[in-house]
């Protein structure tokens, strides 16, 4: 049911997904010509299309999780799926940063967060799911 908070958690997760479409995980002062990543002066999504890849499966994984409610059990194992998606697209994407030349003098920005944001969201999504499944199950065994 979307007027439950695990519809919310995880709403939210998927917004905070694909807000990494809009904010920069980091910037340096001037633009780095020798740099790959902060060749504009920025690090963003949009730098490696495996980024791009990993966060959008997960913010599409994390929105149908939301309309999945009929199927718990499929919606706790898709959202915990959704979070291994953005931990290796947020363990990648601090690869690329450290590995990469202007790395050491770039300063992190809003975007850096927001990965985390996800990941907490939809941990406490999958929790509320849980809960309401053993609910469930609590009262299928009092029948």
């Amino acid at each position: 049911m979307l007027q439950r908070i695990q519809s919310v958690f995880l709403f939210l997760a998927a917004l905070a997904c694909f807000g990494l479409f809009a904010t920069d995980a980091a910037d340096t002062d001037r633009a780095m010509a020798d740099s790959n990543l902060f060749a504009d002066g920025s690090f963003n999504i949009f730098d490696d299309p495996v980024l791009m890849g990993a966060f959008t499966l997960a913010g599409v994984l994390l929105l149908v999780v939301v309309f999945l409610y009929k199927n718990r059990p499929l919606q706790m194992k898709l959202s915990l799926a959704a979070v291994v998606v953005v931990l290796f697209g947020l363990g990648y994407g601090v690869f690329l940063w450290l590995n990469d030349l202007a790395g050491k003098v770039a300063s992190p920005d809003v975007g850096i967060v927001l990965p985390v944001l996800a990941i907490i969201l939809a941990l406490l999504g999958r929790r509320y799911v849980k809960q309401d499944e053993q609910l469930v199950r609590s009262a299928d065994r009092l029948r």
